[in-house]
């Protein structure tokens, strides 16, 4: 008799992995789910492994039922249509270790759509172009959304569209017709090179911060890569000393060369291992004592730790580099990116503008 047994499988990484035991006219055969079961270290881990649990067990009947219906085949490929919802959590799970943002990002998303179709069984095939504009929709309509936060949550909920056609969850991913919601640019806030020089005279309430701020308004680095920047990615290459790391946000690789000055807020060389920068704070306190040092160098502005990033972006424009040197030293991957920089200060702009006979 044939039968559909879901096991368990610890991988080299120490995550558990879930897959079918399917046995059927005296051939047996392993079905991996790519469903991870992960350590309960508080009441939403163990939420997420019953959702990944309940996920599982849902193909491991429908499996079962197509055996015995003759419609199962491996050679044919997959026949199921999975929950939804489920598989959803487990993509946002799966972003938690890299970025808390992010994955409440992913949680917010999943709200809204829970808002929209509040039906815990709903299923892949379910999903249809209808239900996608109808989602879209909805969160257009929601007053309490600004623009941009309809753009990120139905851009996650398009991610996890893709993901789910490229691990053949589906086979057409209804999203490909439905236009995203375009995300508008904000004002990028960044300090002016005389800003920058005024800050720099002036004593911050903290000098660990003090040194890793100026420091990305030198290089650009954001604040996650300044904070795992050990001494074994710094490096002295001829007459430039190099950082050679991968960016946290994009796992890109970089080399970035830093100017003497962004040497001196380094520091006393350490072990390899070692991180270069003294701990500095979570976001909501940099950003107090922010702040407090940009109020105490007579500068207005609401500054962020990512300000610095822009800063250095519009620095080394306004210095006259090129917009594809800048792109790179920023380590975008694509210019367009880097060209939003570009309209903040448009130098051509302004010398058209200057052309302009008094008529009066």
């Amino acid at each position: 008799m044939a039968s559909v047994k879901l096991r368990q499988r610890t991988t080299s990484t120490g995550r558990i992995s879930l897959y079918l035991d399917i046995y059927e006219t005296g051939e047996r055969n392993y079905e991996f789910l790519k469903l991870y079961l992960i350590p309960e270290k508080t009441r939403a881990d163990k939420e997420t492994n019953k959702a990944t649990l309940s996920l599982a067990e849902d193909i491991r009947a429908k499996r079962l039922v197509e055996i015995r219906n003759g419609e199962y085949g491996f050679k044919n490929g997959r026949q199921h249509s999975p929950l939804f919802y489920p598989y959803f959590l487990r993509l946002a799970e799966e972003r938690k270790k890299d970025s808390k943002k992010n994955y409440l990002s992913w949680i917010s998303t999943y709200r809204k759509m829970l808002a929209y179709d509040n039906n815990e069984q709903l299923q892949f095939k379910n999903i249809t172009i209808e239900w996608v504009r109808g989602f879209k929709e909805s969160l257009q309509k929601d007053s309490s959304l600004k623009h941009n936060s309809q753009s990120l949550y139905f851009s996650k909920f398009k991610t996890c569209m893709a993901e789910a056609t490229r691990e053949s969850i589906i086979d057409k991913n209804p999203c490909a017709l439905v236009k995203g919601v375009t995300y508008e640019d904000g004002e990028r806030m960044y300090l002016t090179l005389e800003e920058l020089q005024r800050l720099g005279a002036t004593e911050c309430p903290s000098e660990p911060l003090r040194k890793a701020f100026l420091f990305s308004c030198l290089t650009g680095l954001r604040h996650s890569d300044i904070e795992k920047l050990t001494w074994g990615e710094v490096y002295t290459h001829g007459e430039f000393t190099r950082l050679v790391f991968k960016q946290k946000k994009t796992g890109g690789l970089e080399y970035l060369d830093i100017t003497p000055q962004a040497v001196e807020l380094l520091g006393e060389r350490g072990n390899a291992e070692e991180k270069v920068f003294e701990p500095f704070g979570t976001l909501p306190v940099v950003s107090k004592s922010l702040n407090k040092w940009c109020k105490a160098a007579n500068i207005d502005k609401y500054i962020t730790f990512h300000c610095a990033r822009h800063t250095f972006a519009t620095m080394m424009l306004d210095l006259g580099n090129d917009l594809y040197t800048v792109s790179k030293l920023l380590g975008h991957k694509d210019i367009s990116t880097t060209q939003i920089y570009a309209k903040i200060l448009d130098k051509n702009k302004q010398k058209a503008v200057n052309k302009i006979p008094k008529i009066f």
